[in-house]
């Protein structure tokens, strides 16, 4: 008995210890990795990871080379799941290297750096720790977050006007105008309506839109058949809508998630956060049209609504919490465009996100946007076609496994001869066609000290994090 509560002392006091020592002698920054789907959250972190513990593709980061050593470590929040680094790394090096599973749920992963800043002073302090604490956000729970202060009326007349006209919403559209939101609340209506929302979300998510709240529908997990996810936008009744009706249960339900859902997910997770990365499969919505690119437009905006960008100063962290120092927006899949239609794709990317930028920059965060891939899966070519030059990238399909090579179309000098057609509610394109295929990574056959390859991985680590280097 003696012997196992000194154990216990002990195991407490190197607890107390290891927390005082982090606290006042050790770096922690945490990095939120966000995105909308299919933006390739799992496959950044990963190759993040892998290039952070082996720098041989990092020059980009200026003080990689301060950089002693590197490795992973427990996270410190022992509530939330690992980010399976190692399982995700073997899926990308295998002899038939397949993309990761997507995320599905909130993970974390701390990566400890160990650190010589150069100087006459970094000589004098010796090395020290960066904790870094990457953590996972599906990309489905985001805009969840722009549901916090807005009321359930205020929510469903805007998703149903969005709706209104999109062929993937009829069928929801069609029952909820069936439905009387005065009459009596009945729980098998109620079932339904839900159901076909939520059959309305995945076809969106498919045809390429971003607006899919709430996230939870399209993922509920353990929370699947709760009342909190048994809801749906409605017209708003014409008069006040009596107890027990169908409206006021609706908003009830609304309520009820964005306070037992959304906002602990905001508490928890978000509002701990010091940088923050938000990657944007720009090329998926250009592809899908007109439509994806203004729906994925507003998505950012409301997005970054959710957040309180601005400098840290130690008061303010204790009164008020921590606020976001830096935001990068990233468009990824560079690799599927040809390097000479990088800058356009970063331009794009720029006036993609105008609105949410000029709202963090305003509040004090340093902001940047850039094009990336954080797994190069392709190789370039240039091949002449009808007295043409076209730039083409090759890799293989996804689909067949077959190699192929891609011309995607040369995207416009001026993000304008985009937005401005998507603004107006266009189709289509009316001058372009804008091609894009799914490659499958290419094997790898990495040297020691060598990460995966990339492309400006190194440059969107040294915006994130360059500066706690040196």
């Amino acid at each position: 008995m003696l012997g196992r509560i000194a154990d216990g002392i002990s195991r407490g006091v190197e607890g107390i210890g290891a927390a005082i020592a982090e606290a006042f002698f050790e770096d922690v920054l945490r990095l939120g990795v966000t995105g909308l789907a299919r933006s390739g959250k799992t496959v950044f972190i990963t190759s993040l990871v892998a290039n952070l513990l082996d720098r041989g593709r990092m020059p980009q980061l200026a003080s990689a080379a301060a950089i002693r050593a590197a490795w992973l470590q427990p996270q410190p929040d022992m509530t939330l799941p690992r980010f399976d680094y190692e399982a995700h790394l073997a899926a990308l090096t295998s002899d038939n290297p397949r993309w990761p599973a997507s995320t599905r749920s909130v993970s974390e992963l701390r990566l400890s750096l160990r650190v010589q800043p150069a100087g006459f002073f970094g000589a004098l302090s010796g090395p020290r720790t960066l904790h870094l604490d990457i953590v996972d956000y599906p990309g489905e729970w985001l805009l969840d977050l722009g549901l916090m202060d807005k009321p359930y009326a205020a929510w469903s007349a805007e998703v149903l006007a969005r709706a209104a006209g999109r062929v993937h919403a009829a069928g929801y559209l069609a029952a909820a105008a069936a439905a009387d939101p005065a009459a009596r609340h009945d729980e098998a209506q109620a079932r339904a309506l839900a159901a076909a929302w939520t059959a309305a979300l995945a076809a969106a998510r498919e045809a390429g839109l971003a607006d899919c709240t709430p996230g939870r529908f399209l993922l509920p997990g353990d929370l699947a058949g709760s009342p909190v996810l048994t809801f749906a936008p409605l017209s708003a009744p014409a008069g006040p809508a009596p107890r027990g009706s169908l409206w006021r249960e609706m908003a009830r339900r609304y309520d009820g998630y964005v306070r037992a859902v959304v906002r602990p997910f905001f508490r928890d997770h978000f509002a701990r956060i010091d940088r923050q990365i938000v990657l944007v499969d720009a090329l998926g919505a250009i592809h899908a049209g007109p439509q994806a690119v203004e729906d994925l437009r507003r998505a950012m905006a409301d997005l970054l609504a959710a957040f309180r960008p601005g400098r840290n100063a130690w008061l303010s962290e204790l009164l008020r919490g921590r606020r976001v120092e830096r935001i990068l927006f990233a468009a990824t899949k560079a690799d599927h465009l040809h390097h000479r239609q990088h800058p356009r794709l970063a331009a794009i990317m720029e006036a993609l996100v105008r609105e949410a930028r000029d709202r963090a920059d305003f509040a004090g965060a340093r902001t940047a946007a850039m094009a990336i891939a954080a797994l190069r899966a392709t190789t370039e070519e240039t091949v002449e076609h009808g007295g043409r030059a076209l730039d083409m990238v090759r890799g293989s399909l996804l689909e067949t496994g077959r190699a192929a090579a891609l011309y995607p179309g040369e995207l416009p000098e001026s993000p304008a001869a985009l937005l401005a057609p998507a603004r107006e509610g266009a189709m289509r394109w009316l001058d372009d066609d804008y091609r894009l295929m799914a490659f499958a990574p290419a094997r790898l056959s990495l040297r020691p000290g060598e990460g995966p390859p990339h492309i400006r991985l190194d440059r969107a680590a040294e915006f994130l994090f360059g500066d706690m280097l040196r």
